[in-house]
């Protein structure tokens, strides 16, 4: 269920009121019985907690080379002919392709 909020319009009285969706909006101000509005809040706050955030939206270089590997069908160590992953040449002495 939902917090809104309400603003008098006689006294000024600010308040939040948890009710249902399909409940009436309130009418009448606590403080003065006078007439009431309700105002647009803030809402629900995100908060991101825990180690899942920060590894899974922002990954090391390391994966990100290895992630684009596995994408293109190029795994370390592979023995096909294709260029070499990690400097992009036909032919490398370092992994011998």
């Amino acid at each position: 269920m939902p917090t809104y909020e309400y603003e008098c319009k006689k006294c000024g009285h600010r308040f939040e009121k948890f009710q249902k969706m399909t409940d009436a909006p309130v009418s009448k101000c606590p403080e003065c019985e006078g007439k009431v509005s309700r105002i647009i809040g803030l809402g629900g706050g995100v908060i991101f907690k825990g180690p899942g955030f920060y590894t899974t939206e922002y990954r090391s270089e390391d994966y990100k080379k290895k992630a684009k590997e596995e994408k293109s069908g190029v795994a370390a160590g592979s023995s096909s002919p294709s260029s070499c992953s990690s400097c992009s040449s036909s032919s490398c002495s370092t992994c011998k392709k």
